[in-house]
This record gives C-alpha cells, sequence and structure tokens, in this order.
C-alpha cells in the first residue's frame, strides 16, 4: 500500500488527493490543511444574500480535466454558465469606459486605439523577430502589436489575471502558448489563421468553446464537494511543522498531530510555504521557491441598489497603468451570474493593489473602500452609496512569474529529482488558473503511483 501526504488543501492539493484514490483505491492518503477550511482562495461567503467570492470566480468550461472533475464528483447539474452579457468587457481610458472589440469591424470603430496605433496593430505580421533571453509580456507586445496596444490592451489584461506588471512578467512562463505560436508561426496573424482553421474543424468534431462557468452556490461547491468525498482523509487545522527523510527511506511529516511516515510527499501550498518546510532538506531547492514572489491583492465587494447603479451589461472593467488609477478594475457580478444578490440589487468586486501597488492590501477597510468608491465614481459616474461592504485581503497573493521564471523551474526540477518522493504542486509553478491547477494535478498522480513504495525499494 502506498503511502502519500499532501501538504496543502487547496484545489491543487485536494485534486491531487482525488485523482489518486481515483486511480489506485488502496493508496491510504492524507491532506493536511493548516486553516480551518479547505479550498484556499477559492471561497464563496454568503454575506447578506451577496454571494462575495474570494478569489475566482470561475473557470473556462473547456477545459478537459476540470470537466472530468466535475463529472466526477457529481455536479454538473450545479454548473452556472455565465451570462451572454458577460461577454462584454470593457477598458477605462482617458475618461471613458470602452468596450472591448470582438470583431475586425468593431476594432476599427473602437476609439480604444489611435488610427495610428490601429495601423501599428495590423503590421504584426512584420513584427521583428524575438531577441534571446527572456521576454516579458509588454515587451512581447510592443514588438509584435506595438507600444500603444501594449500598454492599453496588453496591460490591462495582465493585471486581470495576474495582478501583475506586464513589464516584469515572463512572456514564456506566463502564457506559454503565446509563446509557441510565435515560436511556430513567426507571427500571431498567421498563427491566427491556422488555429481558426483548426478550431473549425473542432467545432464540427463537437469540440466544445470556452465559457467562463461557475456553479449555483459559487466556486465553493467545488471545494466543498472534494472535501466531503474525501472525507476523513482531509485533516484541517493541521499545519506540516516539519519535514525530513526517514532513515527507513520515504519522507517522515511533522504536525502538531504527531508525525507520519509516507513514500511520496506532495507540498501543493505556496512557493513560500514549501520553502520554508525545504530549508533543512535542501537549501538551493528552498531559496529558488523562496524567490517566487507574490502580488498582494485587496477584493471590496460593494452592493447598491439596481436602481441607483442603473443597467450592467458586460462582465466588468480593467484599468491600463497609463489612466493611474488605483484600482485594477471591477467585476460586475450580478452581470455575469444570476442570483449573486437578493432581488432588486446590484453586486461588484473591485480589485485594488497587485504587484505595481503591493501595499494596497496592507491598507484599512475603511481606506480601501474609499478608493474603491472614489475610483469607481471616476470610471462609472457611481456616486451611489453602497448598502453592503465586504473587504477580502490576500496578503500574499497571486504568484508573479518574473524574468528567469522557466530556468528556475528547471533548477527547482533538477533538484527534485534527488529527493525520490517529494513533489510539489499548486499555481505558484505553471498556471495560476483553477484549470491549470487541476490538469497538474491529473498528471501529478500519475507520476505519484509510477514510483514505487519505501518497503518494495527495499526489497529491491
Amino acid at each position: 500500500m502506498k503511502r502519500i501526504v499532501i501538504a496543502g488543501g487547496g484545489i491543487a492539493g485536494l485534486a491531487t488527493a482525488w485523482n489518486v484514490r481515483r486511480r489506485d483505491p488502496s493508496a491510504e492518503i492524507v491532506v493536511l490543511e493548516r486553516a480551518s477550511r479547505a479550498g484556499g482562495n477559492i471561497r464563496t461567503e454568503v454575506v447578506e444574500g451577496y454571494a462575495c467570492e474570494w478569489g475566482p470566480d470561475g473557470f473556462l468550461d473547456n477545459a478537459p480535466a476540470t470537466l472530468r472533475l466535475v463529472r466526477e464528483l457529481g455536479l454538473e447539474g450545479r454548473l452556472q454558465p455565465s451570462n451572454d452579457a458577460a461577454r462584454r468587457r470593457f477598458v477605462y481610458l482617458q475618461g471613458r469606459l470602452h468596450e472591448v472589440p470582438t470583431s475586425f469591424g468593431a476594432f476599427l470603430r473602437s476609439r480604444l486605439l489611435s488610427t495610428r496605433g490601429k495601423l501599428r496593430l495590423l503590421c504584426e505580421p512584420f513584427g521583428r523577430k524575438p531577441p534571446g533571453g527572456d521576454e516579458s509580456i509588454f515587451d512581447f507586445a510592443a514588438r509584435r502589436i506595438g507600444a500603444e496596444a501594449a500598454s492599453v490592451l496588453v496591460d490591462s489584461m495582465v493585471s486581470g489575471v495576474f495582478a501583475g506588471d506586464a513589464r516584469s512578467l515572463s512572456l514564456r512562463a506566463c502564457f506559454p502558448r503565446m509563446w509557441e505560436l510565435e515560436r511556430d508561426y513567426g507571427s500571431l496573424v498567421r498563427a491566427m489563421i491556422a488555429t481558426r482553421r483548426q478550431r473549425t474543424r473542432d467545432d464540427a468534431a463537437g469540440a466544445p468553446a470556452g465559457r467562463l462557468t461557475s456553479f449555483t452556490g459559487g466556486m465553493s461547491d467545488l471545494v466543498d464537494a472534494l472535501t466531503r468525498q474525501l472525507g476523513d482523509v482531509v485533516r484541517l487545522s493541521t499545519p506540516v511543522l516539519s519535514l525530513r527523510s526517514a532513515a527507513s527511506g520515504g519522507w517522515h511529516v511533522g504536525t502538531p498531530r504527531g508525525g507520519l511516515d509516507a513514500d511520496a510527499v506532495v507540498l501543493a501550498g505556496p512557493a513560500s510555504e514549501a520553502a520554508a518546510v525545504l530549508a533543512p532538506v535542501d537549501v538551493p531547492l528552498a531559496t529558488d521557491l523562496e524567490a517566487i514572489p507574490a502580488a498582494p491583492l485587496a477584493v471590496v465587494c460593494l452592493g447598491f441598489d439596481e436602481r441607483a447603479v442603473g443597467p450592467l451589461d458586460g462582465f466588468g472593467f480593467l484599468v491600463p497603468r497609463s489612466e493611474k488609477i488605483r484600482v485594477l478594475g471591477a467585476l460586475w457580478e450580478t452581470s455575469i451570474y444570476p442570483n449573486r444578490a437578493p432581488g432588486g440589487k446590484a453586486l461588484m468586486r473591485v480589485m485594488i493593489g497587485g504587484a505595481v501597488d503591493p501595499l494596497a492590501a496592507f491598507l484599512s477597510d475603511d481606506v480601501l473602500v474609499c478608493i474603491a468608491r472614489e475610483n469607481l465614481q471616476r470610471t462609472m459616474g457611481l456616486v451611489a452609496v453602497p448598502e453592503f461592504v465586504k473587504v477580502i485581503k490576500h496578503r500574499r497573493g497571486i504568484p508573479q512569474y518574473g524574468g528567469g521564471h522557466v530556468a528556475r523551474l528547471e533548477r527547482i526540477a533538477a533538484r527534485l529529482a534527488q529527493h525520490p518522493g517529494l513533489f510539489l504542486a499548486g499555481n505558484s509553478y505553471r498556471g495560476v488558473s483553477i484549470n491549470s491547477c487541476i490538469a497538474e494535478a491529473d498528471t501529478l498522480a500519475d507520476t505519484i503511483l509510477r514510483e514505487p513504495a519505501v518497503t518494495l525499494r527495499r526489497a529491491g
């Protein structure tokens, strides 16, 4: 029987435990979560009828591993696709909200870019070849579609995904597919044409298109179902205090409730937590893990009378850095999903902080609400007083894949190879999305189970 300890009860740790058990029901699995609840930043808190998401409010429904997990958990009946209005997205620029164009005609009519900026973007097939080294997202975009489009479109998009600075984040680490498309086709336009042809074939074969999707009870439905079905496998309020290799092989994990021996240990929490545990085991490995930063973020949930807000018809808006506005953007939750607020009410989530404003997450609740209200008045003309307020602070926040991240992952992999039975998982490494974590967990389960148990190693 294989003994596996997973440190971290976020989506990565829970999905890894689920996939291991599904493949090998005889495996002895323990998930150790330091907090009093599982799920990490995936949490839906319903207060006064308002459903406030602490972290992501959905996932794209074209990810096979995620959809398979949903089916296995029996959650298909609770899936909640986003409203069609959520396809409309906006960028605040020069005093007004501009809808992000989704067609060539809309692009030509849009005032998001100047005529010169549009012409430069259309010249993308003739952009300069990539330089050597690890190129930032901003430098890549400026080289391919021009500095104006990079500043307005790409900068705001990166803020929305990573709460990060496009000038510091690595293209290859954050958007590996984009890096591959340029490598393979030499141009994003040529890549788009080729992939569109493939998509047409996929559509004819019934492949799904990606749509933002949640659950009727919010994203907590997913982690609650995993926690419930894993049962006593999950041990809450149980941090990992120490980790060392056992004299007889395998690993010994120290917790406040006693020690555990394991054939395999998966550190599925943030890189900084893994670094603290691994410092006595492997200093170079811990040093590389500690070097992966995270962007603190504050989420301000505001509820309004629907009549005072006016119609919200879209996903929300993002703000480029050039606008010198402190909020990163706002999500119009009651426009995205039904039943996220009491009848006749509207709910927004305003994002403040991130890599370019890391101290914001340490401000008082009152100051954060004041910033949110002032910026909503500036961007949306919203002067109404909120009837509901909930402030959520993520002082660790979203991992940032900066320059050198790919090389760092290669060093981490080389060090891990020297420690059989030791694995890393989670959003600190190869993808910050729910889909990325679940897909990685699916693959990781196979890798864990391929390694022989300690007793088999001794017998050999």
